[in-house]
């Protein structure tokens, strides 16, 4: 990890900020990204003289280019590229507006796109590169009905993530593309989803941001395609997507409460 240079958006607090103190304890330099410029100073802040805080919207384009502009220019070169903002939201299917879904996409999936497309070129002058994309186990199965119009966006992510690690396999084998899938993390994820959510904290077995946060650390260092940050996640979804009948495999994972 020593002297890699790492990009984190969504860097003001959860796992974001997690992974940015694991990295620069472990001897890397990070720029970190996110809206809320005091609590990414204070992130900032804790990591050392190798964190920089660029305050920024990704989902602005333009804000998305200048903060790998800022941070090539503080750093010379960048080595992975994380991108971890996103949002929540509680609707089922049969609630969601065009303002919803819109939102969704704008947040989670725009911003991912923004991210990949901004440091590609840097990364294929370089040869290498690591582009590692925060997903959710959401993204993979239908585990909560109140999460659809999330969980849609985040499918839409991991679609993006592969296709892009498919297009540039041949030309560019030095880059990595990943998705890591998360299953719940005692954040504050669910107190800011839109229309409101439970408290991720109080859900049992939630993972720590920390834990999840060592995860991507390792992914860096040992780069895959997909990740999960518990064990058992992908036999969940293997047996989902092996299942005679999905149907009968969904009634398993019964409703999450309303918020």
């Amino acid at each position: 990890m020593k002297d890699r240079v790492v990009v984190v958006t969504g860097a003001s607090s959860g796992i974001g900020a997690a992974l940015a103190e694991i990295l620069t304890g472990a001897g890397a330099s990070v720029a970190l990204v996110a809206r809320r410029e005091r609590e990414l100073a204070a992130v900032a802040a804790k990591c050392g003289p190798s964190a920089l805080a660029i305050p920024a919207d990704v989902t602005k384009r333009s804000d998305v280019a200048r903060a790998l502009e800022t941070a090539l220019t503080r750093f010379g070169h960048l080595d992975v590229w994380v991108n971890n903002a996103g949002r929540g939201m509680s609707r089922m299917v049969s609630e969601l507006t065009d303002d919803d879904l819109d939102e969704m996409m704008r947040i989670n999936v725009k911003s991912i796109l923004y991210g990949m497309q901004a440091v590609l070129p840097h990364f294929r002058e370089r040869g290498t590169g690591h582009i590692i994309n925060v997903s959710s186990m959401l993204g993979r199965v239908p585990f909560a009905g109140i999460r659809a119009g999330y969980s849609a966006s985040k499918h839409a992510m991991n679609s993006l993530t592969a296709n892009m690690r498919m297009e540039l396999a041949g030309a560019y084998p030095g880059i990595h593309v990943t998705a890591v899938h998360p299953g719940v993390v005692a954040t504050e994820f669910g107190n800011h989803s839109l229309h409101g959510g439970m408290d991720s904290r109080t859900f049992p077995g939630a993972q720590s941001a920390e834990e999840v946060a060592r995860v991507i650390a390792d992914t860096i260092e040992k780069p895959r395609a997909d990740v999960y940050t518990r064990p058992e996640g992908q036999k969940v979804i293997v047996a989902y997507y092996a299942a005679e009948d999905m149907a009968e495999a969904e009634k398993k994972f019964g409703p999450l409460p309303r918020p």
